[in-house]
Formats: structure tokens, sequence, C-alpha cells
């Protein structure tokens, strides 16, 4: 019998994207392994008073100190990081791809009609920050303005727990802010539990969600999500993805392969639409009407023609209206609908093409497949390998 790998999990457990990562980790270790596990809830910074002298193969951890990074350095075994937040030599990180979070983000938001935009993060938390730039970034290419909640003062970096719980304390402050925006309002979080301090301060003011503002977090945290008032759309960041490939990428380091010197980074697999942004905020109730209308017919196989008749528009007239508040022609959007739903299809079954050609309104399976190379730049199946954890019976 071969030995087997003996891994310390330096990451807590108290948040699902978390926890999501030691499922990621579960998953290659049943598939390739087993390995054995030495896990112990993690707070903070904290390093556990058995790691000094453990005897083991290798580390996979959430590296947020100088302090961990000592400790780990003082083992000397191959280590991979699911944090990102450090350069560190020798010890590989992977990270959210905060670039693609903030563009499904924005984009969410835009398809149902907005023109006014703000994020809400915690200010000192680097993702926090980082997330927000690059929602604002993306914005502005897009021709739009974002307010940013924050007074913009120097504030020292704390643990995120550490910024939630201040934050927590100063909700009329989060209510004046929002109360004071334009309105109908798209609204970002930086994770969840933000999200969920704004919906509170929305309620707390009367501000309605989604008709006033809509909120979007991050992490797809479903317990919070479903504990959120109305229950809150999320972003899912690919948590179980990251922790399986972090855990191939110890395997190969540990067998003497060299690590990567570049950050590796996981795109998110998707927004999760629930109450909180279920809403068209458009002026025009003929373009919000041919806008519902596409939304539940894309897959119907219908042309521009079926929308028009719904809303009895010359095609002229609602192509312009189109381009003003959603910024395609309504054929682009039924086009761009199906691509989320073939997108949809890919990570979240295991359909074979052929149904979900069905499913998308296709005819002929090549005929999806083709369109769907020519709008990712990659195969169907390409995207499925890339954005899915391999899969085994059991395994949930």
């Amino acid at each position: 019998m071969t030995n087997r790998l003996r891994i310390a999990l330096l990451i807590g457990a108290s948040r699902q994207y978390r926890r999501d990562l030691l499922c990621g980790i579960a998953e290659y270790s049943r598939v390739h392994g087993p390995w054995t596990f030495y896990h112990e809830e993690q707070i903070g910074d904290d390093v556990p008073a058995w790691l000094p002298s453990w005897r083991g193969d290798g580390i996979l951890a959430r590296i947020e100190s100088p302090r961990q990074v000592e400790a780990i350095r003082a083992k000397g075994f191959p280590t991979v990081d699911l944090l990102g937040r450090h350069e560190l030599e020798g010890i590989p990180a992977f990270d959210n791809d905060t670039k693609v979070v903030a563009r499904l983000g924005a984009e969410h938001l835009i398809e149902r009609g907005f023109q006014h935009f703000a994020f809400c993060g915690l200010e000192g938390i680097h993702y926090s920050e980082r997330s927000g730039a690059d929602f604002v970034e993306y914005l502005h290419g897009r021709g739009f303005e974002v307010s940013v909640y924050g007074d913009g003062r120097p504030i020292e970096p704390v643990a995120a727990a550490t910024a939630e719980n201040r934050e927590m304390m100063r909700e009329d402050a989060l209510a004046d802010w929002i109360e004071d925006l334009p309105k109908p309002l798209g609204l970002m979080a930086c994770n969840d539990l933000r999200a969920q301090q704004v919906l509170n301060a929305c309620g707390k003011r009367g501000i309605l969600v989604p008709d006033d503002v809509a909120v979007l977090g991050a992490d797809n945290d479903e317990v919070l999500c479903g504990l959120s008032n109305p229950p809150l759309s999320s972003i899912d960041p690919n948590a179980r993805k990251m922790g399986y490939q972090a855990a191939a990428l110890l395997e190969r380091m540990i067998a003497g392969k060299p690590a990567p010197e570049e950050k590796i980074l996981i795109e998110p697999a998707g927004v999760v639409t629930r109450r909180s942004t279920d809403v068209l905020a458009i002026a025009d109730r003929h373009v919000a009407t041919a806008l519902k209308f596409i939304r539940e017919h894309a897959c119907d196989n219908i042309s521009v023609d079926d929308v028009l008749a719904t809303v009895h528009l010359s095609r002229s007239t609602l192509e312009r209206r189109f381009l003003k508040y959603l910024g395609r022609s309504p054929k682009a959007e039924i086009l761009h609908i199906q691509l989320q739903r073939i997108k949809q299809f890919l990570a979240e079954t295991d359909y074979p093409l052929a149904r979900i050609a069905g499913l998308v309104g296709f005819s002929h399976v090549e005929n999806m497949c083709n369109f769907f190379k020519a709008k990712m730049e990659e195969t169907p199946g390409q995207y499925r390998k890339r954005i899915r954890v391999p899969r085994q019976p059991g395994l949930d």
C-alpha cells in the first residue's frame, strides 16, 4: 500500500467560500488520493499550535500575515496559498479574477436597465478595494459613473471580520449614503455580508429593494443569501474549482515539479439571481415589455418580429431604444440570453451538447457549437472543462 500524503489545511470553515475551497480539495483527494488531512478552525492569522512539530508532506493555506509566512517557511514543505494577498517567493498563489467578477456584476445590473451605479465595500480590506476599483473601471469604460462608499481617509489594514463588525455599528452612515444616491440604483457589494448590511440599511429607511436599489453580493454564501431580506443575488466565485486546482498543484510540487511564478486566477462561475436584483429598472415601458418577452422566450426560437408584435413599435424605433438602454439591439439581446443559458447548462449540468442545443433553441448541435465558439473563442467542451470541477459519483 502506498503511503498517503499528509496535508495541513490552514483554511477556516466559517464562511461558505472557505468551505467550498475545502470541498474542492476533498474532491481532488477522493479522486487522486486519498490524502490524510490535518485541519482546525482558523481564526484570523492564527498559527495552529500543532504546526511547528507537525510532520507531513505539504500545506494548503490562506496566508494572511507575515506571522503565518514565517511559520510556514520554517516547515520547509511545499505550500500553495489560496488567498493571494502576498507575493511569496517559492509559494504559488491562487486568487479570484476580480476583473471578471466586476464585469459580471456590472453587466448583470446593466442588463436590468440601471443607469446609476454604486459599490459598497470595506475600507482597508485589500480584496474589497481591488474589487471596487475593477467595478468602477469597467463601468467607466461603458460610459457610467459609479458612487463608492467611504470618505477616503486612510484606514489601517485589519482582518475582514473586524471591518465587517466595525461597519455593523455604522448602519446610519451607510443608510444616509444610500438615501442620497440617485434612484433607481444598481449596487454591488464586496461580499455577501456587506450586501446584507446594505439591505438592512435600506429596510431601515424604507428604501425598496429591488425597485429603488438592486443589491448584488459576491461569494454566493447560500446561508447569508437566504437570511437576507429580500434573498440576495450573488456571484458564485467558483471556490470549489480553486480548491481542486490548488490541491492538484500541491501534488505536483510534492512530486518535485516546479511551482508557477505567476498568480493563478480563477474565473467566477456566474451570477446566481435571487429577489434582490430581480427587476427591470427601465422607464420606457415598451423596452421593458420587449426585454421581459425576450428573457422569457429567447430559447423558443423567436425572432425580432415576434418581439415587435408584443410592443407595436417599428423595428428602427425599438432598436434605437434598446441601444439607448442596453447598448445592444433586440437581436443581440436574444443571442445574449441564449449564450447565457448555454453557459449555465454547461456549468451546472452534465447534459450532452445535443440536449443543450434543443433546450436553448438550436435545431442542430453544430450550429450551437459554432455560435458558442464565435462568441466565447472556445468550444462548449473547452468551456465546460475550464469552468467546472470534475465530479465523481457520490461526492456530494
